[in-house]
Formats: C-alpha cells, sequence, structure tokens
C-alpha cells in the first residue's frame, strides 16, 4: 500500500472515502438499524415522561407539610416554649439529626426497633436520633461537661405506625429542657414540675394533670409483688401502656403475651391504680409490702421532699402521685411525669385523645454509658410535645373558625397614579431602611382598588398613598384600613408608623 502522505491532496481524499465507504448492498441496513437505535433511544428518553400520570404526588408516610397558616401558629406556640426556658437561666444547644448507630442502641428498652437506621454511606453506621435526650448524654460525656442547664428544639425521627388524628407522626418536634450536673435533691425536679406548669399554663389550653411517679417506686413495686429481675423493663412497657388501655388489657399483655404469673400480674393491679397527692405518699410509705423494698422507700422519700417545694411553687393542685405511671424509657433512673389534658371539649369541638403533652424525669446513669471510666453526671429534664399541643390549637381554629395571618407586613405602598413605580420604591426603600416591615405589588401601573383589596384579604393594617398631588404639596396620605386616611408631611411618615405599630 503506498504511503498516504506522498500521495497529492486529491488522491489521498479519494482513497480515503473508498476505504471507508461501506458495499452498497450495506448501506440501507445500516440506516435502518441507526433508525432503530435512535428511535429506542428517544423512547427511553420518553418513557418517563409518559409514566408520570401513574406517580403519585405525596409526603412519606407519617410526615407532614406545613402551610404558611400552620408556620404561624407553630412559631408563636415555639417563641413561648422557648421564651419560658429562658427565663429559667437555660443555654440553647443544637446536635446532628443522625448519631451513630451504636450511640443510640440499647437506650430505648423496647423501642429501639423504631430507630430509623441509615446506609453506610461513609465507613460509619448512622441512625436518626430518636430523641434529644440521649445526643444530649452524648455531648456532656464527649466534652467532659459536668453541669449544664440546657433547651433544645429540633425534629426527632420514630419509625412507628402514625395516628395522625392523635397528632403522632414519624418525623416531628421535641421541645427539650435539661439541667445537669450534682444538686441536692429534688430542687432541679422541681423546677422542671415549674416549668411545665408555666408552659402549659401560658399556652391555655385548658385544665390539665401532671401525673409524678419514680422509677425506683415501679421497680421497688415489680420486685415485692415477685416480677422476675429480667422481666422488670418488659413488664414496664407494658405498664407505659396504661394511660392508652384498661389495666384488663395491660394485664393480659403481661400474663399472656410476657409469661408473667396471673397472681404477680394481679399484685401489680393492687397497686398502680391508686393516685393522689402527698398523703397517698405517705400511706405508701406505710405499706408493709412497700416497705419491704429499699428502692422503692428511698423515691417515697424523694416525693415526699418534692411535694414539699411544689407547695412552695404553688403547683401542688396541678400535680398527682400517680402509680400507674412508668414510662418505658430505659434511662429513666427516678422521678418521672407526664402532662395531660383534663378539659372536655367545648360545644361544637371534636373530643381530642392526644395522650400526653409534655413528660420527662431524672436520668442520673445516661452519661456514664458514654464516659470510659463511667463517671456519673446527674441529669433531669422535660420534653413539651409540641405537635400534640400544635394538633389540639390547629383542631380548635377550625372548630372556631379563626384566621391567622401569614405574614408581619405593617405597612403597604400604594399609589392611585401610573408611572409613580420609582416613587414607590424610593418610599418602600426608606420604610425597610427604618425597619418598618413593607410590602408592594411589583407592577407598574396597579389599580389603587387592587392594591387595597390585597391589604384587606392579608390584613395589613396601614396603607401608604402617594400621588402627584402629595408629591407636590409635600405631604403623604397614611390610611388606616380598618378606619380612614390622613394626611401627613412627607419628613414625619417613618415616626408616625413607628408610633402606630408599636401602640398594642
Amino acid at each position: 500500500m503506498p504511503q498516504l502522505g506522498f500521495l497529492p491532496r486529491r488522491a489521498c481524499a479519494a482513497l480515503l472515502s473508498q476505504m471507508l465507504r461501506p458495499p452498497r448492498a450495506a448501506c440501507l441496513p445500516a440506516v435502518c438499524c441507526h433508525s432503530q437505535v435512535a428511535e429506542v433511544m428517544l423512547t427511553s428518553q420518553l418513557k418517563p415522561h409518559q409514566e408520570k400520570p401513574n406517580f403519585i404526588i405525596k409526603t412519606p408516610k407519617g410526615t407532614r407539610d406545613l402551610s404558611p397558616q400552620q408556620m404561624v401558629v407553630r412559631e408563636k406556640i415555639l417563641d413561648m416554649v422557648i421564651s419560658c426556658f429562658k427565663r429559667h437561666g437555660a443555654q440553647g444547644l443544637d446536635t446532628p439529626a443522625f448519631e451513630l448507630k451504636e450511640t443510640l442502641t440499647e437506650k430505648y428498652n423496647e423501642q429501639s426497633g423504631l430507630i430509623y437506621d441509615l446506609e453506610d454511606q461513609g465507613g460509619e453506621l448512622l441512625s436518626l436520633r430518636y430523641d434529644l435526650t440521649v445526643p444530649f448524654a452524648r455531648y456532656l460525656a464527649m466534652n467532659k461537661l459536668k453541669k449544664m442547664k440546657r433547651y433544645q428544639v429540633g425534629k426527632v425521627w420514630r419509625r412507628e405506625s402514625p395516628t395522625i388524628v392523635q397528632g403522632r407522626y414519624r418525623e416531628f418536634y421535641q421541645c427539650d429542657f435539661d439541667i445537669a450536673g450534682q444538686f441536692d435533691p429534688m430542687i432541679p425536679d422541681a423546677e422542671c414540675l415549674k416549668i411545665m406548669c408555666e408552659i402549659l399554663s401560658g399556652l391555655q389550653l385548658g385544665d390539665f394533670l401532671i401525673k409524678v411517679n419514680d422509677r425506683r417506686i415501679v421497680d421497688g413495686i415489680f420486685a415485692v409483688c415477685g416480677v422476675p429481675e429480667s422481666k422488670f423493663r418488659t413488664i414496664c412497657a407494658s405498664m407505659d401502656k396504661l394511660d392508652k388501655i384498661s389495666w384488663k388489657d395491660v394485664r393480659h399483655e403481661m400474663v399472656a403475651k410476657k409469661g408473667l404469673a396471673p397472681e404477680v400480674a394481679d399484685r401489680i393491679g393492687d397497686y398502680v391504680q391508686h393516685h393522689g397527692g402527698i398523703s397517698l405518699v405517705e400511706q405508701m410509705l406505710q405499706d408493709p409490702r412497700l416497705s419491704q423494698s429499699e428502692q422503692a422507700l428511698e423515691g417515697l422519700k424523694s416525693l415526699k421532699l418534692l411535694f414539699e417545694y411544689l407547695t412552695l411553687f404553688r403547683i401542688t393542685e396541678k400535680i398527682s402521685f400517680d402509680l400507674s405511671l412508668a414510662r418505658g424509657l430505659d434511662y429513666y433512673t427516678g422521678v418521672i411525669y407526664e402532662a395531660v389534658l383534663l378539659q372536655p371539649p367545648a360545644a361544637g369541638e371534636e373530643p381530642l385523645h392526644v395522650g400526653s403533652v409534655a413528660a420527662g424525669g431524672r436520668y442520673d446513669e445516661l452519661v456514664a454509658m458514654f464516659n470510659p471510666k463511667g463517671h456519673k453526671v446527674p441529669c433531669v429534664g422535660l420534653s413539651i410535645g409540641v405537635e400534640r399541643i400544635f394538633h389540639i390549637v390547629e383542631q380548635r381554629m377550625k372548630t372556631f373558625g379563626e384566621k391567622v395571618r401569614t405574614t408581619e407586613t405593617q405597612v403597604f405602598v400604594a399609589t392611585p397614579q401610573k408611572n409613580f413605580l420609582q416613587e414607590r420604591l424610593k418610599l418602600i426603600a426608606e420604610l425597610w431602611d427604618a425597619g418598618i416591615k413593607a410590602e408592594m405589588l411589583y407592577k407598574n401601573d396597579p389599580k389603587l382598588l387592587t392594591q387595597l383589596h390585597y391589604c384587606e384579604n392579608t390584613g395589613i393594617p396601614l396603607v401608604v398613598i402617594i400621588g402627584e398631588q402629595e408629591q407636590q404639596e409635600g405631604v403623604i396620605k397614611l390610611r388606616s384600613v380598618a378606619t380612614r386616611e390622613e394626611v401627613i408631611k412627607r419628613e414625619h411618615l417613618v415616626a408616625e408608623i413607628q408610633r402606630r405599630v408599636s401602640q398594642p
């Protein structure tokens, strides 16, 4: 074959053309083949679009979107809760949404199966946090902190069957307040109960009751009733259901499903159906069977001291010593508490079965689980069930047709004339720079009626109106949407708006 480099340019091009051209008979099938490939590729590209009508657009099970109206209500609730936490000297804290899987395992007893595990994405086995308490204990241990009063608001995730009508979701917010450190007995515990009373009273949800017990009393009851120690935690988890199902059903679960002797379950039943105040504490201290348990006696003495402090805080009428309260989480070691609403539904209102709206207790051993030397940091805390509270408020607003403003706009900048966009922009910039919440329509020449209707529909209380006459005279119209307009000097506008919006 001759060297192509030595051929004339035209000869070289002709030779290459002959070498690369397929036989004539093969040309047509090749074209068909390319056409079929293109068709297959086009079909594969179009297929997802063709299947879209069958795709169901929804949020994942147990989650939801929050509308602007819902966000307004939620933020008001959170602001009220956080302000109470701060009033009691708490510092803010945030922790990751996911933790090492080993951080969360063996902390939640039978509920550990509800933890969301994540796939190994970078050499670590991770899980979404189940609550805010265990991450807080990990934080204390990791940073070698002996004392801290903290609050935290954040999402947690639980892979349980959601009950939307009760405000139970798989993804939800928790609002926690905790006191870590070695202090004299029952003083921090009493403050936690005081905080719960302040928040629930402030939210005006109606009458409520805070049930109080002690895990040492629960374990003492189990011991004197004959429950094998190996079954303490699983029987405790059954007992924790007494706020949802009857004692008969709980007893059946203890006996039929967890192998507890019927006579042992009956002895437990003799205790768990009692509730009262300080007098019941005194009665239990004299109980011949329960007094055989050193654990139970310690718990009862702690509750007696707690009631003394609660009396000084003037909240004993909201507190009930309830022997049925168990709090199934493994990490509780002392006083436990849970708040429930007592308010019957108002006229036209659906009954609200939402369970507890706040809960907490003492967990003195949890931090030590993260410390190589097992150093303890006693802790006590509470969690506000903000999702359930929000569900209650939302349902009541629907029942009574209450409307919510979704913005905080204080004043609207309007004009009745054309070609005043630049003046409106200069004016609204002046208001923004003065810290005033202001809006305008994004249109060159909007109609005045359209602008006023916007104010009425969104609840904006004030309207500033500027036109040719006002510009020439150096004045401006400041109009109350609910009443009438006034003419004021242009230079006094910001001060006048600030005066009005500061009025209650």
